[in-house]
């Protein structure tokens, strides 16, 4: 169904240009929209004997009247002022452009719904096939799915937007499953990777100007047929809620990159619990003072180098290596030592993942 406002917009364009009013009416016989004043839902009689004959058109009280099918259905009736002939075809100029703009609306919605169903995995493999010939989609194409989620309720220009940033619709699909996310599939040429991560960018940038909340991206894996498009949304789905564990500071999570991460996200709490209390014993990761963890961290990003970390930390070279012997006493881990430094990180992160977790059932109560 084409938008009330989409209708109006069109009918004043062609008053403006014809000098003529038009109206439209549902096949109820009520008017949807005009421009001669009359009320929107107002009942006109003498339509409904129109719709229940055969005539395609029909002069009725100085006005041409018009139906516009849908499959075989009256889906609306179109009339223009005037009985003489300019009028007629006026009123067949302005009926087929908005048949045209029913089918484009159509398209747009059948597409839509099939994308949807694609992505959740409510299509039967041969259905897959099928329904994307008919729709004029392209089965061997790469694609990619990018999930975006604003951390209030997202609003339908969010959608808009996307759909002017990538305005071709026989490539690129804009839709939503829920009321938080937002989901683009996007063909993409793997020969240029670096274009995934722009598009990633270039969203983020774009969404998080124009919304009042936070904005994060995510991006699934690459598929080359169209049945596995719903596995890239998985994979996006898992890379947006990995990403709010372990990337603290960034809102762009790929798949692809995050590593153990996305392993640690699949352990069961129970052994994420005994994990913790077999390394850290009756503690937790965040009964650390902050510049404990602060070192720890630095000291892993510069790969274990105790020159490096120091000079970053503006701290003497032994007052390092000092808080690295306070936490060796503490914990028994080395972190200078490799084996205890994947421990102690494997550690943290999965003190941060009981952590979300927590909070997401506390959310949930």
């Amino acid at each position: 169904m084409i938008s009330n406002q989409i209708l109006q917009n069109t009918i004043d364009g062609l008053k403006g240009i014809t000098r003529r009013d038009f109206c439209v009416l549902d096949a109820e016989s009520k008017i949807v929209v005009t421009t001669d004043g009359k009320s929107a839902g107002e009942y006109v009689p003498q339509v409904e004997a129109f719709i229940n004959s055969q005539a395609d058109s029909q002069e009725m009280q100085a006005s041409h009247y018009f139906k516009i099918y849908d499959e075989y259905l009256v889906e609306y009736v179109l009339s223009v002022s005037g009985a003489d002939d300019e009028a007629y075809k006026l009123g067949k100029l302005a009926a087929f452009q908005i048949k045209s703009l029913l089918v484009a609306y159509k398209e747009r919605f059948d597409r839509d719904n099939f994308i949807k169903n694609l992505l959740l995995d409510n299509l039967l493999l041969v259905d897959i096939y099928t329904r994307a010939k008919k729709l004029h989609i392209k089965n061997n194409v790469q694609r990619i799915v990018y999930l975006i989620e604003c951390e209030e309720k997202k609003d339908s220009s969010m959608s808009d937007i996307l759909r002017n940033i990538f305005p071709d619709k026989t490539k690129d699909f804009v839709t939503a499953v829920d009321e938080k996310n937002i989901i683009l599939v996007k063909e993409v040429n793997t020969d240029n990777p670096v274009e995934i991560e722009n598009y990633a960018k270039m969203i983020y940038d774009t969404l998080s100007a124009e919304a009042m909340s936070k904005v994060y991206v995510a991006v699934g894996a690459v598929v080359s047929d169209l049945k596995d498009v719903s596995n890239s949304y998985k994979e996006a789905n898992m890379a947006l809620e990995v990403g709010k564990i372990f990337n603290c500071e960034g809102h762009i999570s790929h798949y692809s990159k995050l590593g153990i991460g996305r392993i640690i996200y699949q352990l069961p709490l129970s052994l994420c619990k005994l994990f913790i209390k077999e390394v850290l014993k009756d503690k937790r990761v965040d009964s650390f003072d902050e510049e404990t963890l602060m070192t720890v961290n630095k000291f892993f990003e510069n790969s274990l180098n105790v020159s490096e970390t120091s000079r970053q930390l503006y701290i003497h070279r032994n007052t390092l290596v000092y808080r690295l012997d306070k936490l060796l006493k503490t914990t028994g881990l080395d972190l200078r030592k490799f084996d205890d430094a994947i421990i102690f990180k494997i550690t943290i992160m999965v003190s941060q993942y009981m952590d979300y977790m927590e909070r997401q059932s506390q959310n949930r109560m």
